[in-house]
């Protein structure tokens, strides 16, 4: 009986244990929440602060809860470009708000389309009378496309500006799959459908290489032209001519080579720059230290809430990947945003419907389930304009088909008109290790496709077969949407990309234009007045557990993202790892046929996560 009473004792003590455990979390959890939200009352007399730490994106990622409470990844913050638009617009004509100051010291990219919109935004702020600041330790290329359009730009003096302009080498693994004996049964159509080309080649194919060099030049032009408009002094030639020489003409001194070359203004760490601030926009009274009167950017958007005057304009973001089944933000789910859209369409008084599309595409079902739902807002006799941001390719333009009008940036990627599929077989690899494949069929298609014995001609020619019909269905569809002949479709597809200025010039999109623009057609087209109308974004909503630990995701992680130069080096070639994980996953992944542009992933923004501290570890420091 003792034994029992102790042990009883013991058992009860745990529970006690366990649940002051879970309260102290819980109470932990709630605090920082509560702090982490955005308060309204935080705006005062001073700056907007942009704080970017992280990547702009179309849709932010919902955080998923298992895998921030159990992993040790620490997922990379991502900042909504409207949110960021529209903030600058506000302080456009918010009185309290003197000046706009971008802290970019840990910031990581966007799409080359969203930066311009973000510094088409930057000029309208100094348009209103309000100068614009800038800070970093280093500069890139995405970095300094938006510093560019500052009134003043600082850069730490241990920091550096390295331009490089797109391109560079990717990964191709026929050698290693021969070795392996894996053999990638790819089944397309497209003379540069140069995505599955890492499978079956040890080298870039030429149609590839040509492709990719037009519109690399093309985005690159766009790059070079925006920062010349915005900085006319900025001597950046010189130093894209000859990188290696400009910077031994300095002895290695890199924030000197930036200021020689008037590619920044100041040189100072942020102490001297936040005093510098000070002096322009008031001091912070609580940070005697570098600190300046600034509000956050959520405390602003917060102050004003959204816009809900006049009739009402939907908005559906297509962002990432096209996958088939639900999925939550930040993922392009077929079926999660084609349910949407109709409920939109049976639950709101909807005007007209504005289709935003970020995507290398992805999966064909999926492409052709949220086609139908925007071909059922044009049914009903709406407006459907579609606004293309950094890549509307593939499946991405599958899905823009509908629309009345089609809007792209002169740096949008688009077209990649054509389709694949891929499947492994490991015959050869099967072989070496003394395992053989035999057995009865009872038709030719009996067993396949035979991952052991290798697939069976007749396996490989329905699938083909099946492909070419993808294909026709797809160029037929973009025949019927542009008003052009399967044939004229099928030149300027064959699966290859373009950029934004040329697909204008073969008719691929109408008119250049950022989402304000589509916005105003669809109104326009609509029959609404100037300010009779206001957007409402069609979008499912974060889980109250996704929300919560989205709001506790730590805002500056030294660990995660780069500062300077060889930090950012470090980080390229962690993306590098990233890549060839993913595109050795393809081969094992349960898909379908897919309508993507692999090689896109060269002109979107790159999220990344890094394994370091877990988010338990994080709550245990928080309570501790």
């Amino acid at each position: 009986m003792q034994f029992l009473r102790i042990s009883w004792k013991i058992i009860v003590g745990l529970k006690d244990a366990l649940v002051l455990l879970f309260l102290l979390l819980f109470f932990a959890i709630l605090f920082v929440a509560l702090n982490a939200s955005p308060n309204p009352g935080m705006v005062r007399d001073g700056a907007l602060l942009l704080t970017l730490d992280g990547v702009v994106s179309e849709q932010p990622a919902e955080v998923d809860p298992f895998m921030a409470l159990t992993s040790t990844a620490v997922p990379v913050r991502e900042i909504r470009q409207r949110d960021i638009v529209r903030a600058l617009r506000l302080a456009e004509t918010d009185k309290r708000v003197k000046a706009v100051v971008l802290d970019m010291d840990r910031f990581m990219g966007g799409g080359q389309a969203s930066l311009a919109a973000i510094g088409d935004s930057l000029d309208a702020v100094k348009k209103a009378g309000k100068p614009v600041y800038a800070f970093a330790t280093a500069y890139t290329d995405d970095s300094y496309q938006l510093a560019a359009h500052a009134t003043q730009i600082w850069m730490d003096p241990l920091g550096g500006t390295i331009l490089t302009g797109p391109g560079g080498s990717q990964p191709y693994y026929k050698g290693l799959l021969d070795q392996l004996g894996i053999k990638a049964n790819v089944y397309r159509v497209g003379t540069f459908k140069s995505a599955v080309e890492p499978f079956t080649r040890n080298e870039q194919s030429p149609e590839a290489k040509a492709a990719l060099t037009a519109v690399y030049d093309e985005i690159w032009g766009q790059w070079q032209a925006d920062v010349a408009k915005a900085r006319p002094q900025a001597q950046i030639a010189p130093m894209l001519a000859d990188p290696a020489g400009a910077v031994e003409a300095v002895k290695g001194n890199l924030s000197q080579l930036a200021l020689d070359r008037k590619l920044v203004d100041k040189l100072g760490d942020r102490i001297a720059f936040g005093k510098f601030i000070a002096t322009k926009v008031g001091a912070d009274e609580k940070k005697s230290t570098g600190g300046f009167s600034a509000t956050p950017m959520e405390a602003l958007l917060a102050n004003y809430g959204p816009p809900g005057a006049g009739e009402q304009i939907g908005v559906v973001t297509i962002a990432g990947t096209i996958v088939d089944g639900e999925a939550g933000p930040g993922s392009a789910a077929g079926d999660t945003i084609a349910k949407l859209i109709y409920e939109a369409l049976d639950q709101k008084d909807l005007k007209a419907l504005v289709v935003r599309v970020d995507s290398p595409g992805g999966s064909v079902t999926a492409s052709e389930k949220i086609r139908l739902a925007i071909a059922a807002a044009k049914a009903k006799k709406i407006p459907v304009i579609v606004s293309m941001a950094n890549l509307a390719a593939s499946g991405g333009y599958w899905v823009s088909l509908p629309a009345d009008v089609i809007f792209a940036e002169p740096s949008t990627i688009t077209g990649s008109i054509g389709i694949f599929g891929v499947l492994p077989s490991a015959e050869a690899g099967l072989a070496k290790i003394g395992v053989n494949a035999d057995g009865v069929k009872t038709t030719p298609l009996s067993g396949e496709p035979d991952v052991l014995g290798g697939f069976s001609p007749e396996f490989d020619r329905v699938a083909q077969s099946a492909i070419e019909n993808g294909y026709r269905d797809f160029i037929t569809r973009v025949a019927a949407a542009r008003k052009k002949t399967p044939e004229q479709v099928d030149a300027i597809g064959q699966g290859r990309i373009w950029g934004g200025g040329t697909a204008r010039q073969i008719g691929l999109v109408d008119r250049f234009g950022g989402m304000d623009d589509a916005l105003a057609e669809a109104a326009k087209r609509a029959g609404l007045k100037a300010n009779g109308w206001h957007a409402v974004y069609i979008e499912s909503q974060p889980s109250f557990a996704g929300a919560l630990l989205g709001g506790l995701m730590p805002k500056r992680d030294a660990s995660v993202a780069p500062v300077d130069v060889f930090a950012q080096a470090a980080w390229q070639q962690q993306l590098f790892v990233q890549r060839v994980a993913a595109d050795l996953e393809m081969l094992t992944r349960v898909q379908g046929v897919q309508a993507r542009c692999l090689e896109c992933a060269d002109f979107g923004a790159l999220v990344t996560v890094k394994a370091e501290s877990g988010w338990l570890k994080y709550f245990a420091n928080l309570v501790s």
